[in-house]
């Protein structure tokens, strides 16, 4: 089985699909009895091994329960617990039936609640956090199998919300809930770099969501996508008084890909859940033939960042099918990409092939260097378990909350034997 680009190759043939919490708690204490391994496997869009494990994999598609809604004191829904395999697709839909929201969304829609939040995953805004900084609670099974609930005021849940699979199999997850809201998204083209640097906050800051490709060679961006709020966003600002040309067609952010698959474009007004993720749910995401990686940095250094990266463009284009650049406000959880600053995160969509990426990826993590990079755990990157820990902080503070809640290492696997090594 491989995950869904087909750059990985699962190192087992036993997997497991339970339905229930109890299901899985009666996988993993067998496995404990028996001094196996287990991992969870969420959606499968992860391009890393993070989700890889010889022993045995619980894949959480059956954990996909109808969402619940809880309510506050005054009778108003403020938060809904869900399946851990849930896709945000779902659950969005489900929460716009009921005049109700998330404040974000990734990319995909295709993606499982919790892969996503235990890899750090997030949309773009400058005032939104990743999807982890939208948790409430996890319910969790541990080692032995028991099953423990680590809410949002418990001392260890900034160590588990972005917690890598490494401290247990996440079974339901409660997210945060606000009213419902629309969207209009539309797309510029031709934004000088000259433009687009001299003026990058208020361009990153001019919508509720904001992102702009790139293969970071010639005078121009690629396109801008901005998502505005219709209820609460300001101003407009005019990116064709910068020289940019307004789309009168729906753009595919993939030169030459028909724009079929990505959400309503063209000022269209449509719900959250049909606008803040760039494609649709019933279509393949993105290319599909592709491999990921991702650096987050502080947002202060993004102008300073990018012209280093188009420095060595040259090297990064051939390889590329686009880049995007998105903004992400800080939030607290340990290992999140954004912990504790606001930052830009420079994503590369590869064409399928492995090794001249990994040749790339030690220059342009070289290149983000002075700007203190954070790869996301989901995606391909080459710096070393020192460099990891210069770039989170918390990085020594987890690996000791994961000895003390799996000394047996029940949840290790190859990659977090490297990720929480000294060498």
């Amino acid at each position: 089985m491989k995950n869904w680009a087909g750059n990985v190759e699962y190192s087992t043939d036993d997997v497991r699909h339970p339905a229930t919490t109890a299901e899985v708690s009666a996988i993993v204490a067998a496995a404990d009895s028996a001094g196996g391994r287990v991992k969870a496997l969420g959606s499968r869009h992860s391009f890393s091994t993070i989700a890889d494990t010889a022993g045995t994999l619980v894949a959480l598609d059956r954990l996909d329960a109808p969402p619940t809604l809880q309510f506050g004191d005054d009778g108003a829904p403020v938060s809904v617990r869900v399946g851990a395999g849930s896709t945000y697709a779902q659950v969005g839909a489900y929460l716009a039936d009921q005049g109700l929201a998330l404040p974000n969304l990734a990319s995909l829609p295709h993606i499982s609640i919790a892969g996503a939040i235990q890899t750090g995953t997030h949309g773009s805004g400058v005032r939104n956090g990743s999807l982890a900084s939208s948790v409430l609670a996890l319910e969790i099974v541990r080692a032995s199998g028991a099953v423990e609930v680590v809410g949002e005021h418990d001392a260890d849940f900034a160590a588990s919300v972005v917690g890598l699979g490494a401290v247990g199999i996440i079974t339901a997850v409660t997210l945060r809930v606000q009213p419902h809201f629309q969207i209009s998204q539309y797309v510029h083209q031709g934004l000088s770099w000259t433009a687009a640097l001299a003026n990058w906050a208020a361009i990153m800051s001019s919508g509720y969501s904001v992102s702009v490709f790139t293969t970071f060679q010639g005078e121009n961006t690629h396109q801008v996508w901005s998502k505005r709020r219709l209820d609460v966003d300001g101003p407009e600002l005019d990116l064709a008084a910068l020289g940019a040309t307004e789309a009168t067609v729906a753009l595919h952010p993939l030169p030459g890909v028909a724009a079929d698959s990505v959400t309503g474009q063209l000022r269209e007004p449509g719900p959250w859940n049909e606008r803040l993720a760039h494609f649709r749910s019933e279509f393949q995401p993105s290319h599909g033939e592709e491999i990921q990686s991702e650096y987050l940095i502080p947002a202060e250094h993004a102008v300073a960042a990018i012209t280093a990266l188009r420095a060595i463009g040259d090297r990064i284009a051939p390889l590329l099918h686009i880049s995007e650049l998105r903004s992400v406000a800080a939030d607290t959880a340990w290992l999140s990409p954004s912990y504790a600053r606001d930052s830009l995160a420079i994503h590369f969509t590869w064409k399928p092939v492995l090794p001249a990426i990994l040749a790339v990826l030690p220059l342009i993590e070289h290149t983000l260097e002075p700007f203190a990079p954070r790869p996301h755990w989901g995606k391909v990157a080459t710096m070393s378990p020192a460099r990891l820990r210069r770039a989170y902080p918390r990085l020594d503070d987890f690996a000791a909350h994961v000895r003390r809640v799996d000394p047996d290492g029940r949840f290790e696997n190859a990659y977090l034997k490297r990720v929480l090594s000294h060498d």
